[in-house]
């Protein structure tokens, strides 16, 4: 067996005395964050409504893209800004799909564990059915930036409208997928000159 010399008693008192350096740290920017996001406790609230997204997560958001989303057109900017907009590369009249851009590095990190706490640990709602509709097709990590995207969506139509979260079910991407084939195949037969008009079978 070892021995716990005086100088093995050195070593651990200088770790002792660091760790509590860092906690006196952390407590103080802490607090420093706390005045600095104070004005945006609205804004904080309804992010924190989002699956995944927790206090700390929200704060990041909030410091990385602000407040005020009329600076971007649209969420697929803001998207393709945060580098969360995979593109598609088209050969022979295939479709493959090309990795995601680079974009601001800290969003990615914290909604990456946002998606990973909100969909990938959880068996219910819309984030949920993402993650599990896209991971059988495109793998783990590709499934998690999918889910990525769609919270960073999520948080864009929040601060623009000032709303809270509603999840639209596990069902959401489903009834999205199937409104889109309806709404191809509609503009498939009027572009070849015919009037369509859909009714609901019986």
């Amino acid at each position: 067996m070892g021995r716990f010399r005086e100088h093995h008693a050195f070593l651990v008192t200088q770790i002792l005395a660091h760790l509590d350096y860092l906690d006196e740290l952390i407590a103080t920017v802490s607090g420093q964050v706390e005045v600095a996001i104070a004005p945006f406790a609205d804004e904080l609230a309804r992010l924190d409504t989002i699956p995944g997204i927790n206090q700390r997560t929200a704060e990041a958001v909030i410091a990385e893209i602000g407040v005020d989303m009329t600076v971007f057109p649209s969420a697929r900017h803001l998207a393709s800004w945060a580098g969360l907009c995979p593109g598609n590369n088209e050969s022979a009249g295939k479709h493959r799909p090309a990795h995601a851009r680079k974009g601001n590095r800290w969003l990615r990190s914290a909604l990456t564990e946002a998606a990973l706490a909100g969909a990938v640990r959880s068996k219910k709602g819309a984030l949920a059915a993402r993650y599990r509709r896209v991971m059988p097709h495109r793998g783990h990590k590709k499934a998690v930036v999918a889910v990525a995207h769609a919270i960073l969506v999520t948080a864009y139509h929040l601060l623009a409208r000032q709303v809270t979260y509603s999840d639209p079910g596990a069902d959401y991407y489903e009834r999205r997928h199937a409104d889109r084939v309806r709404q191809r195949a509609v503009q498939t037969l009027e572009r070849q000159g015919y009037r369509v008009s859909l009714e609901p079978a019986a």
